[in-house]
């Protein structure tokens, strides 16, 4: 779109918004007609953890919210001398997970528990026993069931339990909704139906039916819905709870509010069976859509939803970049120290390249990057650690490698299971995120990782947003009948353009060899998770 046509349709409402909440940034993406973005706006942010749990304030939510939506609104108005008004559909997505209850008023209960919490391990064990179906920790519904098993005050009064995107979105239009992708993070899902899985939620109903709770399951979680759903429109209070400058109008229709899984599905157009996505930032999960069932429950793998209800295998880790970026900022503080300023960009850079410089086993260097816990190694806590032993192969190329390699490791340990054991089919991996960010680098060791292609495309660094903006899209603009696979790969994607590496010999042998040294060291890592 040029200028002009980019300036029309904003005075003409036809442009769609995107936002979504990640664990470090809030990130706002306007996109116009061709669905190219045309304006964004961005808010930093951070979990705190206070009284062992890792959280979000709810003011920091809105606060984050109409600074990133200014700033988007500001870009507008300079870019293009318009002033943001009105929008063809709006759509919210955040991280997945966690717990957020409300009472009968509405009140939150307790402080907003997220994905990063592991502090429900004996009900996800209890609740994968009993319902045959692997259930996370990070999952609402063992949240839930932990909170009952403490017996936590709060519980009798829950009205609600929602999810960041489900809460935001249920602020903004009044409707207690979530994606049916968002809505496979809180309960299992029956792909038969689109809804929860009903002989699941009888069963738990029947768990808990001593506690003489006022509410059954069912009537405290949000409707499912599917991508393309009317999810309710912007009510005038949600309005200025986005722009409290009150320009922007109520009435504009949203989308079912995804979870960043969904989003970075649609952003990389992997909806489709034998397609599959990797998103590597702060945490780092695989999404592989199924072409049927797997054979065995595995702990180590999630089984979630597309935004359209098709089963998908998730490998999630918690920990991914969050050591890199310590490392990356005391490597600054020693160039300032040394009177050297260096851009953050360059460092990343320098450290990433330095990488493929290393030898493909690190040099018996050992890392592990848990800031918390993660359940597929069974560690209910993190440690960051660096280990050597005196003949490692000590250098800076070792040990940028040994970072990136411990970043994906974890993941590896998942996605053995789906390609060895389940012998899953895949035609397309695509990469997206922060790791993916500096060229090659990422997606060459992630190839090694997985000992599969790896592609990312030009549009993998839009991200989210840009991933529920489309869904927006979608709602307002689908043809009758037409699937969201068929929107994307006829409306969105026709002719995009993607670099695809193929897994080097020596990297894959080279992982291979650091995972053996990485399975003996988790040994270490317990250790200090005892004693520090």
């Amino acid at each position: 779109m040029n200028k002009n046509d980019v300036k029309r349709a904003i005075q003409e409402g036809k442009t769609m918004l995107g936002i979504e909440f990640g664990s470090t940034r809030i990130k706002a993406v306007l996109i116009g007609e061709d669905h190219a973005p045309i304006a964004s706006g961005g808010h930093n942010w951070e979990n705190r953890y206070e009284e062992g749990v890792w959280t979000y304030h709810l003011q920091d939510v809105w606060e984050g919210l109409q600074d990133c939506y200014k700033k988007l609104a500001d870009e507008v108005r300079e870019e293009y001398g318009e002033t943001l008004t009105k929008l063809g559909a709006i759509g919210f997505s955040a991280m997945m997970h966690g717990y957020l209850v409300f009472d009968e008023k509405g009140g939150q209960l307790v402080p907003f528990r997220t994905w990063r919490n592991t502090m429900t391990e004996q009900a996800a064990k209890d609740l994968t026993e009993r319902f045959q179906f692997n259930i996370p920790q990070r999952w609402s519904i063992a949240h839930l069931y932990q909170a009952i098993l403490n017996g936590e005050a709060h519980v009798p009064d829950i009205r609600l339990l929602t999810t960041l995107a489900g809460y935001v979105h249920w602020k903004l239009t009044g409707k207690k909704v979530l994606g049916v992708g968002e809505a496979s993070g809180v309960f299992p899902i029956d792909s038969t139906t689109n809804n929860y899985d009903a002989k699941m939620m009888q069963s738990f109903d029947a768990l808990i039916a001593d506690k003489r709770y006022s509410w059954k399951l069912a009537d405290i979680l949000p409707q499912v819905l599917m991508a393309g759903d009317d999810a309710g429109v912007l009510t005038e209070e949600g309005a200025r709870l986005i722009d409290p400058s009150g320009r922007l109008e109520a009435g504009i229709p949203l989308c079912p509010p995804e979870g960043d899984a969904g989003t970075g599905m649609v952003a990389t157009n992997s909806v489709a069976e034998r397609t599959g996505n990797v998103s590597a930032g702060t945490s780092v999960f695989a999404m592989i859509v199924l072409e049927h069932a797997l054979s065995n429950v595995y702990t180590e793998i999630d089984m979630v939803t597309t935004p359209t209800g098709r089963p998908v295998a998730m490998v999630h880790c918690n920990n991914c970049t969050s050591d890199i970026n310590a490392w990356v900022n005391l490597f600054r503080e020693l160039t300032e120290a040394l009177g050297v300023k260096v851009d953050m960009p360059t460092l990343y850079d320098t450290l990433y390249f330095e990488a493929l410089k290393g030898d493909p086993d690190c040099g018996g260097l050992l890392a592990y990057n848990y800031y918390s816990g993660e359940p597929i190694t069974q560690l209910e806590e993190g440690r960051p650690l660096f280990a050597r032993t005196p003949d490692s192969r000590m250098s800076f190329a070792n040990f940028a490698r040994t970072q990136l390699f411990s970043a994906l490791a974890t993941l590896k340990i998942g996605m053995d299971i789906l390609f060895q054991k389940e012998h899953v089919a895949l035609d397309q991996l695509l990469g997206h995120g922060g790791l993916f960010k500096t060229k090659e680098v990422g997606q060459r060791l992630m190839a090694a990782a997985v000992n599969a292609p790896v592609s990312v495309m030009e549009t993998a660094g839009e991200g989210g947003a840009w991933g529920i903006a489309l869904l927006a899209a979608y709602l307002v603009r689908k043809a009758p009948g037409q699937t969201l696979e068929e929107y994307l790969n006829q409306k969105v994607f026709a002719g995009s353009k993607g670099e695809r590496i193929e897994p080097h010999a020596e990297d894959v042998k080279g992982f291979s060899d650091f995972m053996t040294r990485y399975a003996k060291g988790l040994a270490i890592e317990r250790a200090a998770v005892d004693a520090m």
